[in-house]
């Protein structure tokens, strides 16, 4: 069978969209890791302390806020995060940058030596793609912990 028969019956064509209904001017805007932490604990599942998440904000170059993603759902100690599954979202809605943030629901706001190298590894990918990474927050019920604002994003 050769390839223009085949192609029209086979090869299905993949179509990428993303619409917002939200007008640029009613965006909410992130100005600091604060205003990213509040953000993330309104959008929150109820599991705060019970099981490890890891969501994303994703922002267009104003550091308006496009909409926001659940990468990941774990158990107590952790969470499989896919850098793949971000870049994939990320670049279907345009955004220029992304806020990371995952919880730790035994309340410790120091980044793992795992959590670190997650947030090298996706820095990586940003800047290769060009997408600001802007922040990597970890929350707790009280308070958090921004990577950024402890200058461990522009060791990366």
């Amino acid at each position: 069978m050769s390839i223009t028969s085949k192609t029209s019956s086979t090869l299905r064509e993949i179509k990428v969209s993303y619409t917002s209904k939200v007008k640029v001017a009613d965006r909410i805007k992130i100005t600091s890791s604060k205003d990213a932490c509040e953000l993330f604990r309104k959008i929150w599942s109820d599991y705060l302390e019970i099981r490890e998440e890891f969501n994303i904000l994703l922002l267009n170059r104003a550091n308006h806020v496009l909409g926001w993603f659940n990468v990941s759902i774990g158990g107590k100690s952790g969470t499989l995060i896919d850098p793949k599954l971000i870049f994939s979202v990320a670049l279907k809605c345009n955004a220029c940058g992304i806020i990371l943030c995952h919880n730790h629901p035994s309340g410790n706001l120091n980044p793992s030596s795992p959590d670190l190298e997650l947030t090298k590894k996706i820095k990586a990918g940003g800047d290769l793609l060009e997408i600001r990474i802007l922040d990597h927050l970890i929350i707790s019920t009280e308070c958090y912990h921004s990577m950024a604002d402890e200058g461990i994003l522009k060791n990366y």
